[in-house]
């Protein structure tokens, strides 16, 4: 039932500043970093989590520090608010643009920064307003029903801030230790990041582990029962599926497909690539799926919630308290005309009016649908990505139904479904935000305007991010190019570029589909660069989801898997162009099925198959070391509230490594786009063992998990 007879912290009378210059600017940069490290962890694992809480304890230090060393007013708790909800937007889109956009490589077109700039944009904006007339139904109408754990979470911080028993010194040690973690391990290379090793006695079995901060933080964050569901599907993978294929496939004497290669000769990164990879994204696709059917009675209500919320008669302007004024109905009404229209008129779309009122209508519904879970199972469980998926099979199936099904309309396809995916994403942090808001006593008029910009803001840095961190990693190889390919007529490649350290400038061929027959039928669809007599000399491999990991001088490049992006151009490649190895896809499937069975959350467990076991190990250490903490605590007679839970020493000290770690990792990229920047930093390379023991990885990583341990035991009980 709802509860109204709530009364927020800060009464509806009380006047007090909170909406002013400084709480903007501070949250829109706390936005760009937080989305820029929320983006790199997407890349890697395919997943976020909250920026909201970080945000907040930064917000609440940050303008202490400046009033003290300035002499400046102390920020209230309103101001602190509008702080975190600017910070937050960026996090959400970085999920959005992160599993949508780098399928463009995949695909073999180029990933154009207009375009991701423009799809950030557009997506975060639809998720702002569509959420603006949602908001008394599902935050106000619906409290004491809808929990929003991390918007309640976040409320219950600023509010002990605001008593003067919140400090951010645990964020920061976990930010800077981190960053230092990483620029050791990655920078200096003073120690392998993926210790790994080959078990003899199980033929195709290995073990492995990415000592990396940024995961470490994700499994403590997530939690003991989903950080193990996700190592069960790495274990499937690398001790069931690759060994059973290496067992029955080294006796055959032709490639199996899709490889081109025989099993025999492949190495087991190779056999996850070729096989696993497609079984992990049936699986993927079909937990999606699983989790929006479930709840469907969710979607139902909340489509009509919506509808009523837009439809209710407006109250009269003199009437309205402070606390319950949006934005006008009338902005949100010509903000939306903006949009379809933008999306219409916009090249790099390649969208007809049609298409700009799907985009739209589709974003209401599942901006609805993920406020709503949003509010009943938190940000973290909310299915996203199932949206997605749902959104681009319904929009693939609509072109291959009307014979839209040429190279061009991919890229139609894809727009469609990452616009919808980051509206609905930012919806679902929206409503937190309005949620903490509402808690608190905040305008959420002015709530709204703040993330309004800290979406525009983290939007356009996203873009130079994801294009920064793919450049970092892309490797021009002349190895990988067979002998005397040639392109017959030059002339009709008009773009040219150079490659590194080759002054010389070539013709760009942009090979989206394999030809049938000719001199290019052996290579795969991507980018490569052709000389002025037709012959072509560089295959140009993305950093993200790229096939070679070392350049032809045999320098390891990192790339990135980015799941959720490969599942994406798995679905458009498979419906438009029907050639996806559908038998591996339904293994997948099938395993969704069995687990749903089981009454096991299919989609966690089906992202630990599609990722190495080496990214689902970091993750189950995070998640068991938050199990023993809260056993210890317990045993202790600790009492502690959920909100406590989730916003304890060792929440923070995590999303502090994350950030951390994850910040590390993008300025190392920026930095080894100049190659004597990265040799010079590479220390490692003074002892020859540094590089190849497995031990001492394992020792640094173990300190660092000692450390949030510590960290997270320090939480004083609640008597």
């Amino acid at each position: 039932m709802s509860d109204y007879s709530f009364r927020s912290f800060i009464s509806e009378k009380e006047t007090i500043p909170e909406f002013s210059f400084l709480p903007l600017i501070l949250g829109c940069l706390l936005g760009i970093v937080f989305g820029a490290s929320s983006l790199y962890l997407a890349l890697k694992v395919g997943m976020t989590v909250s920026a909201s809480i970080p945000v907040a304890v930064l917000s609440i230090t940050l303008f202490r520090g400046l009033s003290k060393a300035l002499g400046l007013r102390r920020a209230t708790i309103l101001e602190n608010n509008i702080t975190q909800a600017t910070g937050s937007a960026g996090e959400s889109i970085a999920f959005g643009i992160a599993v949508t956009m780098p399928a463009l490589l995949i695909l073999g077109y180029d990933m154009e920064l207009s375009r991701i700039m423009l799809v950030a944009v557009l997506g975060g904006l639809l998720g702002v307003l569509m959420m603006i007339p949602l908001r008394y139904g599902l935050v106000v109408k619906s409290h004491g029903e809808l929990a929003y754990p991390e918007g309640t979470a976040c409320a219950q911080v600023l509010m002990a801030g605001e008593k003067g028993g919140t400090s951010a010194f645990t964020v920061f040690s976990g930010f800077f230790l981190g960053l230092f973690y990483k620029f050791t391990n990655l920078g200096l290379r003073i120690f392998k990041d993926v210790p790994e090793r080959t078990l003899s006695f199980f033929k195709g079995a290995s073990v492995s582990i990415e000592v990396s901060p940024e995961l470490l933080g994700v499994g403590y964050i997530i939690g003991p029962r989903i950080a193990s569901i996700m190592l069960g599907g790495g274990i499937l993978a690398s001790w069931v599926l690759i060994p059973m294929i290496k067992l029955f496939g080294d006796g055959l004497s032709a490639p199996l497909f899709p490889a081109t290669t025989l099993i025999s000769e492949m190495s087991l990164h190779d056999i996850w690539k070729s096989y696993v990879l497609y079984i992990g994204a049936g699986a993927v696709a079909a937990g999606g799926i699983i989790s929006l059917l479930q709840s469907l009675p969710t979607i139902i209500q909340g489509a009509i919630s919506g509808l009523r919320g837009i439809t209710a008669p407006a109250a009269k302007p003199e009437r309205i308290s402070r606390t319950e004024k949006d934005l006008p109905i009338s902005m949100v009404l010509l903000g939306v005309l903006g949009i379809v229209a933008t999306i219409w008129f916009a090249p790099s779309l390649h969208m007809n009016l049609l298409g700009a009122v799907l985009i739209v209508l589709f974003g209401f519904l599942f901006v609805t649908v993920s406020s709503r879970l949003t509010g009943e199972i938190g940000s973290s469980s909310n299915p996203i990505s199932g949206m997605t998926v749902a959104t681009l099979l319904l929009t693939c199936l609509a072109f291959l139904l009307i014979g839209w099904v040429g190279a061009e309309y991919r890229v139609t396809a894809l727009s469609v479904a990452a616009i919808v995916c980051v509206a609905a994403s930012n919806g679902g942090t929206t409503s937190q935000d309005l949620k903490t808001g509402f808690l608190l006593g905040g305008t959420p008029k002015y709530q709204q305007i703040g993330i309004l910009l800290g979406a525009v803001t983290s939007a356009l840095v996203i873009g130079f991010t994801l294009k920064l961190l793919n450049d970092a990693s892309t490797i021009y190889s002349k190895n990988s190019i067979p002998a005397g390919t040639r392109v017959e007529d030059v002339s009709k490649l008009t773009v040219t570029e150079k490659a590194p350290q080759d002054p010389q400038e070539y013709r760009v061929l942009q090979l989206v589909e394999t030809p049938s027959q000719g001199p290019l039928s052996k290579l795969r669809p991507g980018k490569y660069l052709v000389n002025a007599s037709g012959e072509v000399v560089y295959l140009v491999d993305p950093g993200i989801n790229g096939v070679l990991e070392a350049k032809d001088d045999g320098t390891k490049v990192p790339k990135y898997e980015a799941p959720k992006a490969r599942l994406m151009s798995l679905i458009i490649d498979g419906i438009l162009t029907q050639k996806l190895p559908w038998g591996l896809v339904l293994l997948g499937v099938s395993i969704a099925l069995v687990l749903e069975l089981c009454g096991i959350a299919a989609l966690p467990f089906a992202v630990g198959v599609y990722l190495p076991l080496s990214a689902s190990t970091p993750i189950f250490v995070g998640g068991i070391i938050r199990w023993l903490v809260e056993k210890i605590q317990a045993r202790k007679g600790a009492v502690l509230s959920e909100e406590e839970k989730e916003s304890g020493p060792g929440i923070l000290f995590s999303s502090g490594l994350i950030a951390g770690g994850s910040i590390a990792g993008i300025l190392l990229a920026l930095m080894s786009v100049n190659d004597k920047w990265a040799k010079s930093l590479n220390v490692g390379d003074l002892w020859a063992g540094a590089q190849e023991s497995n031990v001492l990885p394992l020792v640094f990583f173990g300190v660092l998990a000692t450390l949030l341990s510590v960290t997270a035991l320090s939480q004083k009980k609640k008597a």
